[in-house]
């Protein structure tokens, strides 16, 4: 369907650009296709832009007229997606467009990740910047690289790139809402060696494979119940009724999503095939007991693998790897004592990998107390130590300090009250955001973070609120306007 998805639907500015952003292919750490497209599109409107090393761009656009002397706006978000797609799905997130279906009251995708997150954020703003309607001053439209992987782009940030002291960030999925604070995260990887013995004879590969759960956004969606596809991985080789050796194992795609999908290739004779099966259809109702309502799709298939498989883990590796599975913490770790249903910290155990001889378990943390994300992960890596694995720290951002006094955030309100008769909801979420590492950068910017209904980011079910999109973009409008 496609570009047919959003014919008729306003603003159409907003949705022209968010269609044509959809058609460029934009991995996070591979944002080369999108960085030229939105310099050409940069080029063909005469908007003067600058690019960093790393591949930020922030682009001049002048003020509407009689508005030159107020004060530039920064409008940020960032051009890259996380990408994900269902089991069967072909699609190459490098070379392939986005392909847009229209469901109902949504915008969503064909078994892909829709990269609303940050896709409709990015073309709000370069709609308003062609919007002869609206009323700002001048703008500076920042544009960020990697935000799903680590915030490189914004990490990366120098002193002058930009010049405004005031920041709309436009990359929050809740209408109705200004984000005023985030949290910080880190990163915490766990590696084992693999110890490699023969394969027995009499045994062959099956693969079994976890699927069928919703996943979500490892802070967004952390605290609403749904399962992790590498627990029930490991909870379930825990509980094996039957002689069985691991040759292979996946789990899970990216650190910021709770992962949806694990699977093993197991050695077993196959006079135990059938016991294993019943075994797995119990495990399964046993694990919708605690699931079922929030994640009830959970199915686990087993079948004959292809491979020929000549060696696989020995058994005291086998014992350490679903060991440290079962052992590692996943999931809210405290609520906020302060912001209503705010979690404070969390944990994700992420992804497992095999590179080469080696087994890479990825998890992440998050918290809105620096202190709380050190003792968090401290947790992480005190479990991947005690079962023998190598942990590495990686990847960390500040969190976002709210700020209630914030000239902005007092214009904004009054702007949405106005608009839409009643008042907006003030929140912090727990989820990284570039402000963060904005306002660490440059110190003393006046931040606010809004942005439509998206639900189901970072996942295939991935959705965009179409009448909230318009709410958006006229709320954008307004606030601009009135700083102008």
């Amino acid at each position: 369907m496609s570009e047919q998805a959003i014919k008729g639907l306003e603003p159409k500015l907003v949705w022209e650009h968010f269609y044509a952003i959809s058609q460029v292919p934009r991995p996070s750490k591979k944002e080369e296709k999108v960085r030229a497209w939105v310099r050409s599109w940069a080029t063909e409107h005469k908007f003067p832009f600058k690019e960093d090393k790393v591949g930020n761009i922030v682009i001049s656009v002048p003020a509407s007229k009689g508005k030159e002397k107020s004060p530039t706006i920064v409008l940020q978000g960032h051009v890259d997606m996380v990408c994900e797609k269902n089991k069967g799905t072909v699609h190459n997130f490098e070379k392939d467009p986005i392909k847009l279906i229209r469901e109902g009251k949504w915008i969503t995708a064909e078994g892909t990740t829709l990269g609303a997150d940050n896709g409709i954020g990015v073309a709000a703003g370069m709609a308003v910047a062609l919007d002869k309607n609206a009323v700002h001053g001048p703008l500076e439209l920042l544009l960020t690289i990697d935000e799903e992987t680590g915030m490189t782009g914004v990490n990366a940030l120098k002193k002058g790139f930009i010049s405004g002291k005031t920041l709309l960030n436009m990359d929050s999925e809740e209408d109705g809402a200004f984000y005023v604070g985030c949290s910080g995260g880190q990163d915490t990887v766990g590696t084992f060696s693999i110890d490699w013995v023969n394969a027995k004879r009499g045994t062959q590969p099956f693969n079994v494979q976890i699927t069928g759960l919703k996943g979500g956004h490892s802070g967004l969606d952390i605290h609403v119940g749904r399962a992790n596809a590498i627990k029930l991985l490991g909870q379930l080789l825990k509980q094996a009724n039957i002689p069985f050796h691991i040759a292979e194992v996946s789990g899970g795609s990216l650190r910021n999503a709770i992962p949806r999908e694990a699977e093993v290739t197991m050695m077993i004779k196959p006079k135990d095939l059938n016991r294993f099966k019943s075994f797995t259809k119990k495990f399964v109702a046993n694990a919708l007991l605690e699931f079922k309502t929030n994640d009830p799709g959970l199915v686990v298939k087993v079948k004959k693998a292809d491979t020929k498989i000549t060696k696989v883990f020995a058994k005291e590796l086998t014992e350490k790897f679903i060991n440290t599975l079962l052992a590692m913490p996943h999931g809210v770790m405290a609520m906020s004592p302060d912001i209503p249903e705010l979690v404070e910290t969390s944990t994700n155990l992420a992804t497992v990998k095999m590179q080469k001889n080696k087994i890479v378990i990825g998890t992440s943390q998050r918290s809105s107390i620096e202190t709380a994300k050190k003792n968090i992960t401290n947790m992480v890596v005190a479990v991947f130590e005690l079962a023998g694995a190598k942990a590495v720290i990686g990847d960390s951002y500040p969190g976002w300090q709210p700020n209630m006094d914030s000239n902005l955030l007092k214009i904004s309100k009054e702007v949405f009250k106005k608009l839409f008769k009643k008042n907006p909801k003030i929140k912090a979420i727990h989820a990284g955001l570039e402000t963060g590492l904005l306002g660490s950068k440059y110190p003393g910017l006046d931040m606010i973070s809004f942005g439509p209904t998206i639900q189901g980011a970072h996942s295939p079910d991935e959705k965009l609120n179409i009448k909230d999109v318009e709410k958006f973009y006229n709320l954008l409008k307004g606030i601009l306007k009135e700083l102008a």
